[in-house]
């Protein structure tokens, strides 16, 4: 249930993401440590090789229907090329009704896991008033807590800076939540970080080292960030492939990522694209 109006919280958010562009946007560093993989466990791998959606491995996150500012659909999900590729776009006639279309999955049925290293590897979706991601969640996450010790949304890699054009727009942010959502939630913008190649256009991938101490996040497998915040999770937790439209009840609406009612509904078209995704266990 949404206890505050759609237009109200998307513009806190944007709000609050100005700033930190602003002052919490960071490049990434090559000569930073590098992952190890030695000595780990691959537990989960889709390398999306097939020509369709692995249904042992993937299913709706959450369920179909309406979604922010727009719906998911299992029809905006398909394995083409050796990629799983989520489409966003405008449909008159779609199941739902008109409105913009796209795509959540998660690997909840299927996946779970505390602590290891989980990494994806994509090129981002071009379109202003939308954002793909790559996190983590479990049940617990939505109840008020004191800790995060239950649970916490680890936001890999969300995308929402496609509108500010150019090379502004290479960026991803990391983030966590916890205790909640809305007003409730206790959160922290890990970082924002600065590409030096075009993610809607080239393959990058994207990591989270979970460990019982802490988290480390990846980028093309050179670290960036670092967090304890809120106590880490202690308590396994699956993946989630997404892509959504600001806004809420159906309604696209201006926020962090733009507006999507800015794009001509007749011709616009972005694709997620996934080249894989796997996890590991620690040593």
């Amino acid at each position: 249930m949404t206890t505050f109006p759609a237009r109200f919280l998307n513009f806190m958010i944007a709000f609050v993401n100005v700033l930190l562009l602003l002052f919490h946007t960071s490049p990434v560093k090559k000569n930073a440590d590098k992952i190890d993989l030695s000595g780990m466990t691959l537990t989960f791998s889709d390398e999306f090789d097939g020509d369709a959606l692995d249904a042992a491995k993937w299913g709706a996150h959450n369920s179909y229907g309406v979604r922010k500012g727009g719906y998911w659909s299992a029809s905006q999900a398909a394995v083409e090329n050796g990629n799983l590729v989520i489409r966003t776009q405008y449909k008159e006639d779609g199941e739902f009704g008109p409105g913009w279309y796209t795509c959540g999955l998660d690997t909840s049925r299927a996946f779970r896991q505390t602590y290891g290293y989980f990494e994806c590897r994509c090129i981002l979706p071009k379109g202003e008033g939308l954002w793909s991601a790559f996190w983590m969640i479990n049940s617990n996450v939505g109840k008020e807590s004191a800790d995060a010790t239950a649970g916490a949304e680890l936001d890999i890699m969300e995308s929402p800076f496609w509108h500010l054009g150019g090379s502004r727009s290479w960026k991803i942010t990391q983030n966590i939540h916890y205790s909640g959502y809305e007003l409730k939630t206790k959160y922290k913008n890990v970082g924002i970080f600065q590409l030096d190649n075009d993610p809607y256009e080239n393959y990058n991938t994207y990591g989270l080292l979970w460990t019982p101490d802490e988290y480390v996040f990846y980028i093309n497998g050179c670290e960036v960030a670092r967090t304890a915040y809120g106590g880490v999770s202690q308590q396994p937790e699956y993946m989630i492939l997404s892509c959504e439209v600001d806004g809420g009840d159906g309604s696209p609406t201006f926020g962090w990522s733009g507006n999507i009612e800015k794009n001509d509904k007749a011709a616009f078209s972005a694709e997620y694209k996934v080249d894989y995704v796997r996890a590991y266990a620690l040593p």
